[in-house]
């Protein structure tokens, strides 16, 4: 690189030396001091961009409340799915509970009649293949 455009020169265009960006400029080196006095150049866009800021901070802020809202009623929600998938497990393991009662009272006897259905409609199926190969 060379010295000049270090010191803004024509890599920079006509920028005032030792410009950094919009707003913030040096003033002429001081000799034999280490500090570097800035002046600030008036903007008039501050009080829109800070308008501006205000704008999106209250949306944020309202879009955070809604949030907050949809949360508190997904919690309620699922504090009710939860007490009636409670209930309605309490419901089934009664239920089961009775269904058990009442095998043992009546006894097994269920197993042997789906076993005589099964015979039953196996012999007619038998029957009806023998009569449809005549």
């Amino acid at each position: 690189m060379s010295s000049n455009s270090l010191r803004g020169g024509s890599f920079y265009g006509d920028a005032a030396p030792y410009r950094s960006r919009d707003g913030l400029s040096t003033r002429t080196p001081v000799a034999a001091s280490d500090e570097i006095q800035l002046r600030i150049d008036p903007v008039n866009d501050f009080d829109d961009e800070i308008t501006g800021l205000r704008g999106q901070v209250r949306r944020l802020r309202n879009v955070a409340e809604e949030i907050g809202t949809e949360v508190k009623s997904q919690k309620d929600f699922l504090e009710q799915l939860q007490m009636t998938m409670m209930k309605a497990q309490a419901g089934v393991k009664n239920n089961l509970r009775r269904l058990n009662k009442s095998i043992v009272r009546n006894g097994s006897n269920h197993i042997v009649h789906v076993v005589v259905f099964a015979l039953v409609c196996f012999f007619i199926v038998y029957l009806w293949s023998k009569m449809s190969r005549k």
